[in-house]
């Protein structure tokens, strides 16, 4: 039941702004783009997707505390407006200053709504049918991120170059987007109720560190975005190495993974309540598992796809559990908790700086040991979770 104090098409917006929440994404499949026109190394390539994902670790908190003095909406707000310069920016060029400043920007802006759309959905559900809205929402964000690659191979293989912007028309269309996204929610009436209690802190967050279930979902969250981020950015690659192909017809693969993530997500919502978590959590964790192998020697386009649909869903609920674990586990500092495990989204900028790496030394595999490796971690996180 939607909050009396709020529009009725409040939810509209809002799930508009999933949308939004999903532009994220397109640096995987925009950084490959950007590695073939500046002739650049994995490694140095990897960059752009590391250094979205490492403003998670400066933004997440201080985000909290934003949300404490200026509301919800006006957070959310203000990360559309920093997402929709960063996409504005590469319609002006690609050089390497110009890339580095618009992910850049990206990362701080998805940092920004990350913390707060959550939230602002609560405010505008009034506590009804929260967990079924989430749900919907990370569905809407998945459709943005498998359209990104679609839009890029349509920009890069038009026969009249789209605005002269080859495979960067990605960024215009989501510029546009974003622009409408803004509007609707600024002209949207939302009430918020006022906010209680001390802010949490960067020294309180990192306090509870000590606690070792929230240190061990933090790692599993670091585990499950590097392995999201490396996935998105790494499949192109395997299937340009191994099969030859060129990277319009590559990029299926990064729009492949987020079919079968947004698979996930869809059903994950019913098996979690059918399933004991952990015999869920067993069944994903092998299925990635399976994946790494499939992706470490597959030589055939067939057991590459599917080995890319496992780790499509097999990742697509590994948040919301180790989330929700570390939540119950404290629930008198949920809001420390909320901030730390948003912070865990840096592992996006750890692997593939390590994924870069290892690809440049070896081969693509190489940064499939990288995933692996997360993974395997992945594994010994099982036994924090309850058996029923």
């Amino acid at each position: 039941m939607v909050n009396n104090k709020t529009s009725k098409f409040a939810l509209l917006p809002v799930m508009l702004c999933f949308f939004c929440m999903g532009f994220v994404d397109l640096v995987g499949i925009a950084s490959n783009y950007v590695k073939a026109d500046l002739a650049l190394t994995d490694s140095v390539a990897n960059i752009f997707p590391s250094l979205v994902f490492f403003w998670f670790l400066i933004f997440s908190v201080p985000t909290g505390m934003l949300m404490n003095k200026i509301g919800r909406k006006k957070t959310v707000l203000l990360s559309l407006m920093v997402t929709v310069v960063s996409l504005l920016i590469p319609l002006f060029g690609n050089s390497f200053a110009i890339m580095l400043v618009s992910f850049s920007l990206l990362g701080i802006g998805n940092a920004l709504m990350q913390t707060s759309l959550n939230p602002l959905v609560s405010t505008v559900m009034g506590g009804g049918n929260l967990a079924s809205t989430l749900t919907f929402g990370q569905f809407i964000k998945a459709i943005a991120s498998f359209l990104a690659p679609y839009l890029a191979m349509w920009g890069a293989t038009a026969v009249i170059p789209t605005f002269g912007l080859d495979w960067r028309v990605l960024f215009c269309i989501y510029f546009v987007v974003g622009i409408l996204a803004t509007l609707l929610l600024g002209v949207t009436p939302i009430e918020e109720e006022r906010v209680e209690g001390k802010p949490s802190t960067f020294v309180e967050c990192f306090k509870l560190l000590g606690t070792p279930i929230v240190l061990l979902s933090f790692l599993g969250i670091m585990c499950h975005v590097g392995i999201d981020v490396g996935t998105n950015t790494t499949a192109p690659k395997i299937l340009m190495e191994r099969l030859g192909m060129t990277l319009n017809d590559a990029a299926f693969a990064t729009s492949l993974y987020f079919i079968f993530r947004t698979i996930g997500c869809l059903t994950g919502s019913f098996f979690l309540r059918v399933l004991p978590t952990r015999t869920f959590f067993i069944i994903s964790v092998v299925m990635m598992a399976l994946s790494m192998c499939g992706l470490f020697v597959g030589t055939e386009k067939w057991m590459l796809y599917t080995a890319i649909a496992l780790v499509g869903y097999g990742n697509s609920n590994i948040f919301s559990i180790c989330f929700a674990t570390a939540l119950e586990s404290m629930p008198q500092k949920q809001n420390e908790v909320s901030g730390l495990m948003i912070m865990g989204l840096f592992g996006g900028t750890i692997f593939p700086l390590l994924m870069g790496f290892m690809s440049d030394a070896m081969g693509q595999a190489g940064a499939v040991i990288v995933m692996a490796v997360g993974v395997l971690y992945l594994f010994t996180y099982i036994k924090q979770l309850k058996t029923a």
